[in-house]
């Protein structure tokens, strides 16, 4: 259903994202990223690393670091996809926001929320 390929809205140095491999419906399930929390009063050592841009909120005390697909999706303030954080699972669950066609690359808003146009801290540099 999703797969890793060359992204021409990433400008980092890896330039993935993640893509559809067919075509996929709103409200589908598309991939459930196992994370790794830890206390936020840790993050100032990844705070020191790559995996600062990558860290997620998780709940009110915690921070966490994705695993499978769940770092590589990009952002756009206009998404076909959305997450959910699932505590019960220790995952964040990725949900097609909108009917995405197979090719597409699946984008999700950095913000949490489909709507929300709050600039990210990389548009306001």
């Amino acid at each position: 259903m999703i797969e890793i390929k060359t992204s021409s809205v990433s400008d980092g140095e890896f330039n993935r994202g993640v893509f559809a491999t067919c075509d996929i419906k709103k409200g589908v399930l598309l991939h459930e990223a196992p994370v790794i929390s830890y206390p936020n009063d840790q993050h100032e050592h990844i705070e020191k690393t790559l995996l600062a841009d990558y860290a997620f909120e998780y709940g009110i005390n915690h921070t966490a670091i994705l695993l499978g697909y769940g770092m590589l999706f990009n952002h756009s303030y206009e998404p076909n996809a959305v997450y959910e954080i699932n505590f019960d699972n220790d995952t964040f669950d990725f949900y097609a926001y909108t009917d995405i066609k197979a090719g597409d690359e699946i984008l999700i808003n950095y913000n949490g929320y489909a709507d929300d146009k709050e600039l990210l801290w990389f548009d306001q540099e």
